[in-house]
């Protein structure tokens, strides 16, 4: 038993040893941006509309090559992003150079060659870690699931996941993954705690005697790791694994898209997520901690805490010892505002159904408030099906 601990001891230490030096390795990183040419013109001579080939991208790469060369960066990878108008070049700090990445990147950005370049950035996740523990749910007591279940469960919606990683084979979870991809590593996607919980508030099947039911059982997600388990409680990520599973949101029409994490002000991700929303998503942050204020503080994003007080403007729905999926194919209880976040981007998923091509576009109406800005489901959904009254009990009822 002994020889078993202290295996699982070093087990512990060597994911922790290996989980932080992910964190150092990237933020060794700088991301440079080359502007991309307008759709309709190519350095080539060809016009049909596409990005990133022939000529231009050569002489993309060919600066890119040149920028690291002159500012002593070892060239790391390409991403060519024309939603977003750039191509992105990952260059890193050599092993030993003692510069400020953000000092370099302000260098590198000097050259007229280049739209911008910034350091990668490190994120937190916002939160420590009818069937049997239905009753158990805060949002089945104070929501009032069962009732708005029957107007709508988010058939037709999907809602992205942007966190760690999300167990497909959770039996709660099962069937509920529209796509699973990995934005932190070549592996095949882990499951990990912080995302495995988000994923089960938002969209745990309601239909299997198992566990819990998500807010949304019906909608589809979009498991989009761009987050990976450290130790303890602490779920981290980087802007650059946040940009590419904000771009792969954007790609796969997400309706939704859930953020339970807080970080420093990006401009990469504040652009991606101003085309997020241009296309009709809705995003949903956990209120801020010490980490940073972004994505919270962005314009146009639903901010979500799980206790009063709180600043004007964040809602708050249920997240204070919630029962939720956990790895393994269990259910553990979680505490934080990554799933009050969670919670509402479940609701914000049965408003899209009722809405249809309406959207969410106008989330400061999407969602009734009561007292201390908490969210009343009932109301919520009563206004957007057209019912009459603003309580649960006349859900359903249309008007005379």
């Amino acid at each position: 038993m002994r020889l078993l601990l202290r295996l699982f001891a070093l087990l512990l230490c060597c994911v922790s040893t290996a989980a932080f030096a992910q964190a150092e390795e990237a933020q060794r990183q700088v991301l440079v941006m080359l502007q991309l040419p307008k759709a309709h013109y190519r350095p080539d001579g060809s016009y049909a509309g596409t990005y990133g080939e022939g000529v231009g991208r050569q002489s993309r790469q060919q600066v890119a090559q040149s920028l690291a060369q002159a500012h002593g960066l070892e060239m790391r990878s390409e991403w060519a992003m024309p939603l977003a108008g750039v191509d992105c070049f990952v260059m890193r700090l050599p092993e030993g150079d003692t510069r400020s990445p953000a000092k370099v990147a302000e260098a590198v950005a000097e050259d007229r060659r280049v739209a911008w370049a910034q350091p990668v950035s490190l994120y937190r996740a916002q939160g420590s870690q009818q069937e049997p523990l239905y009753q158990a749910q805060p949002a089945a007591r104070q929501w009032h699931l069962a009732e708005l279940h029957q107007l709508a469960t988010g058939k037709g919606v999907r809602v992205a996941v942007v966190d760690s990683g999300v167990e497909a084979s959770h039996p709660d979870l099962v069937g509920q993954l529209a796509s699973n991809e990995n934005f932190v590593d070549d592996k095949a996607p882990p499951a990990e705690g912080h995302g495995t919980a988000v994923a089960g508030i938002i969209a745990a099947r309601a239909d299997n005697g198992l566990g819990i039911a998500g807010v949304a059982p019906q909608a589809k997600l979009l498991a989009l790791r761009a987050c990976w388990q450290a130790a303890g409680t602490q779920t981290l990520c980087t802007s650059l694994g946040l940009a590419k599973a904000l771009y792969a949101a954007i790609q796969q029409g997400a309706h939704i898209i859930n953020m339970s994490l807080g970080g420093p002000d990006d401009r990469l991700l504040a652009l991606l997520i101003d085309q997020a929303q241009a296309r009709g998503a809705a995003v949903v942050a956990a209120m801020p901690g010490e980490n940073g204020p972004f994505p919270a503080n962005h314009p146009g994003v639903l901010v979500v805490g799980s206790a009063p007080p709180l600043p004007a403007g964040v809602v708050i729905a249920p997240g204070r010892d919630v029962p939720s999926t956990a790895v393994g194919g269990g259910w553990s209880l979680v505490s934080g505002s990554s799933f009050a976040a969670a919670h509402a981007a479940g609701l914000l998923a049965l408003v899209r159904e009722l809405d249809g091509p309406r959207g969410t576009l106008a989330l400061k109406t999407a969602l009734v408030t009561e007292s201390q800005g908490r969210i009343d489901s009932c109301a919520t959904l009563a206004r957007h099906a057209g019912t009459r009254g603003p309580g649960c009990k006349t859900l359903g009822q249309t008007p005379d």
